[in-house]
């Protein structure tokens, strides 16, 4: 009894690895809009490996981290590819809350793609447990994809 109650406190403290990444296409456009969350201490420690001049606050806003730099930081982590074709998405709305950062990005591609491919790295350096979840609405065509760090990419046909 005593073993039990022990694994679930500690399954209970245990922190759990995981960002997620909505996909979706708007309809009938050649515009992908993507959302991106993750803990906000996780998102310190991932932005302080990518740079290291990064000094985080005790409060939890961006200020301190230029726009630039942030949308520097996803392209840089996060890689989509729509018919074989590096997109690059621009940074359109941040938000950070006690726990978790978010951003909100525009892609720009092709209004039928054929196939997609992400490789997403954020956090894989850090934890071996980490899972990446993304979510993809492209052009009818709906899919969950897990990447962990020992599977950081993932393509798909989306014909």
């Amino acid at each position: 009894m005593l073993k039990v109650l022990t694994l679930n406190i500690f399954l209970f403290f245990h922190p759990v690895h995981v960002t997620l990444t909505t996909i979706n296409q708007v309809h009938d456009s050649d515009t992908l809009k993507v959302f991106f969350r993750m803990y906000y201490d996780d998102f310190q420690r991932d932005y302080k490996l990518y740079y290291p001049e990064f000094k985080p606050g005790k409060n939890n806003d961006t200020t301190g981290i230029p726009r630039e730099m942030l949308n520097k930081y996803f392209n840089d982590r996060v890689r989509i590819y729509i018919n074989h074709k590096l997109l690059s998405g621009k940074l359109s709305d941040v938000s950070i809350d006690s726990y978790e950062i978010c951003l909100n990005l525009i892609y720009h591609s092709d209004k039928k793609p054929g196939n997609f491919r992400i490789r997403n790295q954020i956090l894989t350096g850090i934890y071996s447990d980490q899972a990446n979840m993304i979510y993809l609405n492209i052009n009818k065509y709906e899919d969950a994809i897990k990447l962990t760090v020992d599977h950081v990419e993932e393509a798909i046909s989306l014909k």
